[in-house]
């Protein structure tokens, strides 16, 4: 699969206030923003499954590593994330499928990921799902590419995947940041930001974030600089005192974990909460209480963005992680994904294996879930799956091009969605 640059957003569509409707918390009302969105169903079935047999039953098993941050800073993600994978599984398993799991920890330590998915590989993973971070992910790329192994992410969102040269076998369910970029930038327009100053993590996802919502808010007439900084610092007084210097009326913070006590610095330092806006790394449903753990209210109107999965798959995931949603519905479709393209290649090979991936996600009759697309497969049907996270329509470098984002604010001490914001993405 040649890695080809691509244009950025061609179109941003769907973008919808919830209200009343999301009183529910973060897994409520996903569905209903914009144009009707397929996702697989709640309980996927086994529909077609007859005319599936003969072909799962002569597939070999897919052994799919997994590599994502059971510790580490984006710990708070690992639950959706790794729920995510294990319904996928369920899922295939009850179609007749064959997959089996192995796990390993990527923390947030580009020195433990590399150590991780070489033991994986040794224990016989043929794919590699994770890791959760861009940064993560490029500690260990150029082993899987050195090995022809297919990797697929569900929220590495920096856009350097789409051009490198070693990321031939490297494919994610997740739209760049340049899909990021313009809806953060559009929220913050819409609120009056004038003048905004952007935080940005010292790694390649936040500097690549950073540089794009700069070039989005410049486009609205909105004035911004980015002031990098070290996760690793021991306090963040000096990016305090840069808001202070820049009389930035908008704040927006792309962190991690460390982004709790950066947002609790600005609070101190008078910033209202109304005016601060949280990248996907902070998209916690427990931020408010980890930053103000005696008075979670004391966050009411800070903003957060996330990837999200589509209201059913959000419903079925919140009954073992609550409103904990994000990229839960992303990591989902990696499984299915790699599983269909293994299917259609009759292969696990990395070269046949990710060539077929762009195909069974475009340009072929609709299917909703693994055993439905396993039954058109059977019968010789190109396919076109539409999953937990909405449609995916695939790039041949790889790249969702739908993708589906949650605009969640503090409400009560609790994260809510208030918006939801579908983007298709230009090729």
């Amino acid at each position: 699969m040649r890695r080809l640059p691509r244009g950025l957003i061609a179109l941003l569509v769907g973008v919808s206030l919830l209200g009343a409707a999301c009183a529910g918390g973060p897994g409520a009302g996903l569905g209903t923003a914009g144009p009707a969105q397929p996702e697989s169903p709640a309980q996927p079935g086994s529909a077609g499954l007859p005319g599936a047999s003969q072909l799962l039953a002569d597939a070999d098993e897919l052994v799919i590593g997994v590599v994502l941050p059971e510790t580490g800073l984006l710990n708070y993600m690992y639950p959706p994330m790794s729920t995510g994978v294990g319904l996928a599984v369920a899922d295939i398993e009850a179609a007749g499928g064959k997959v089996r799991i192995i796990e390993g920890d990527s923390g947030t330590d580009p020195d433990l990921a590399p150590e991780t998915v070489s033991r994986l590989l040794g224990e016989g993973a043929h794919v590699i799902v994770g890791a959760a971070a861009s940064g993560v992910s490029q500690s260990f790329i150029q082993t899987l590419y050195e090995t022809e192994v297919a990797q697929c992410s569900g929220s590495n969102t920096s856009p350097s995947y789409s051009t490198q040269s070693n990321a031939e076998y490297f494919f994610r369910t997740v739209t760049t940041a340049a899909a990021d970029a313009p809806i953060m930038a559009g929220t913050i327009a819409r609120g009056g930001g004038t003048n905004v100053a952007i935080l940005a993590r010292a790694d390649d996802w936040g500097q690549s974030l950073a540089a794009l919502l700069h070039e989005r808010l410049a486009e609205l007439d909105v004035a911004s600089e980015v002031v990098a900084f070290s996760q690793d610092a021991a306090n963040f007084e000096d990016l305090v005192l840069s808001v202070e210097q820049m009389g930035a009326d908008t704040v927006v913070v792309l962190a991690f974990a460390e982004g709790l006590q950066i947002l609790r610095r600005l609070l101190e330092a008078g910033v209202p909460p109304s005016v601060i806006h949280g990248g996907p790394g902070l998209y916690d449903i427990g931020l408010a209480s980890k930053v103000s753990p005696g008075n979670p209210d004391h966050l009411d109107g800070l903003t957060v963005y996330g990837a999200s999965g589509g209201d059913r798959f959000n419903e079925r995931l919140g009954q073992t992680v609550g409103g904990n949603i994000v990229f839960g519905g992303q990591y989902y479709d990696c499984v299915v994904v790699l599983a269909l393209a293994a299917l259609a290649a009759g292969t696990h090979s990395g070269p046949e294996l990710v060539s077929a991936v762009p195909g069974v996600t475009r340009d072929g009759r609709k299917c909703t879930s693994f055993g439905q697309c396993a039954a058109l497969l059977a019968e010789g049907v190109d396919i076109d799956y539409d999953g937990a996270s909405g449609p995916l329509e695939l790039n041949d470098v790889g790249d969702t091009t739908v993708g589906r984002y949650a605009v969640a604010e503090v409400r009560g001490g609790a994260l809510e969605v208030v918006e939801i914001a579908d983007v298709v993405m230009g090729s």
